[in-house]
């Protein structure tokens, strides 16, 4: 590597390094896979012999809480120190359960059951997750934080406001928000791409239990009481401003390359897929995920927005409150409508691409 190069990379922030020793080798999956699953077998069988010998515990709220939180903060310690996939998820199995006594506590301590309000319980539990998502040591750990909380913030909307789809749309915004920001901190793009995940895993489990009209408690339905009155219209609210959000940082981003015509025909979309979403509801949130894998260029979410997008289009086709009729016409708009903002997509790429070429060839 020649002086220049090197110099080049390293004011840029690239690592150099001039070690002629072999690269390390990957563990494969299914290696990984094996100490996965030993890790959690042995946390079963740990947990089991503690749970033997403290089942007394249970009987006192702080003695529960006490010890979830010694399992929480050895989990901590452990993932510190974790080299490998066997400790990281023993840590993992122990952070669990140490949730669970904590949550127990909780439940003791709010006075709540989950036979009836338990609003105070959720709100404690998401704001333990989302303690737990910031400072764990450990990818998995920050994805499955995450995701928990998602569920608890849905339940605990449920509960204090009978607002399914409004906590679907916050998290829409919210993810929203990280992944277009993900590279605004080089340090920590790793940590906040497993919040990314987890967010995204949170949003799907919250649409898949919206659409057979109850919570993720099994038999506790909806009740008609606080904002139901908006359901389910501010779900689809939110996606719609998470999608003017995502178009007004792009065009922000590429001002130079954005012509007035590219904005009217984007806000156009915007606006028909507000009216298609006023009868297909959820069609906004998978079309934002996929317009947001589209812009950061990550195939993943672009699978995510995909499954969102199915999951809806499925659940309106089996909607007997419309005629099929109806429901054929929308989802003929709907493809439609994905088709021109593809080839509109393109169109202006390759107009992109030429002029960048001319650009080059005359300089």
């Amino acid at each position: 590597m020649s002086r220049s190069l090197e110099i080049k990379l390293i004011e840029s922030g690239i690592a150099v390094s001039q070690a002629d020793g072999a690269p390390p080798i990957e563990t494969p999956w299914f290696v990984r896979a094996i100490q996965a699953f030993s890790g959690w077998l042995a946390a079963l069988f740990l947990l089991g012999f503690i749970g033997m010998g403290a089942v007394f515990l249970l009987d006192s709220s702080v003695a529960s809480a006490i010890l979830g939180l010694v399992l929480i903060g050895g989990a901590y310690a452990l993932l510190r120190q974790a080299q490998s996939d066997f400790l990281e998820h023993l840590a993992l199995a122990a952070s669990l359960a140490g949730q669970m006594l904590v949550a127990w506590a909780l439940a003791s301590v709010l006075g709540t059951t989950l036979g009836w309000d338990s609003a105070g319980l959720w709100w404690a539990l998401l704001a333990l997750q989302v303690v737990l998502a910031l400072i764990m040591p450990s990818l998995t750990h920050r994805t499955f934080s995450a995701f928990a909380a998602c569920l608890a913030f849905y339940l605990a909307m449920v509960e204090t406001a009978s607002a399914p789809t409004m906590a679907g749309g916050l998290v829409l915004l919210g993810l929203t928000a990280l992944w277009l920001n993900e590279f605004r901190w080089p340090a920590h793009v790793r940590q906040l791409e497993a919040l990314g995940y987890g967010l995204l895993l949170g949003l799907l489990a919250i649409q898949s239990v919206g659409y057979f009209g109850q919570s993720l408690l099994l038999g506790r339905y909806f009740v008609g009481s606080g904002l139901d009155w908006l359901e389910p219209w501010a779900g689809d609210a939110l996606g719609l401003l998470a999608l003017l959000l995502l178009l007004r940082l792009l065009f922000r981003r590429h001002a130079h390359g954005a012509e007035p015509g590219m904005r009217v025909a984007a806000y156009t979309a915007v606006l028909l897929l507000a009216l298609l979403s006023l009868q297909a509801h959820g069609l906004s949130h998978g079309a934002v995920v996929v317009a947001l894998g589209f812009a950061i260029g990550h195939r993943g979410v672009m699978g995510f927005g995909g499954l969102l997008l199915l999951l809806s289009i499925t659940s309106y086709y089996y909607w007997l409150d419309a005629s099929l009729l109806a429901k054929a016409m929308t989802l003929f708009a709907l493809g439609l409508l994905l088709l021109a903002i593809r080839w509109a997509l393109q169109r202006r790429w390759r107009a992109g691409a030429s002029v960048a070429v001319e650009e080059g060839a005359d300089a």
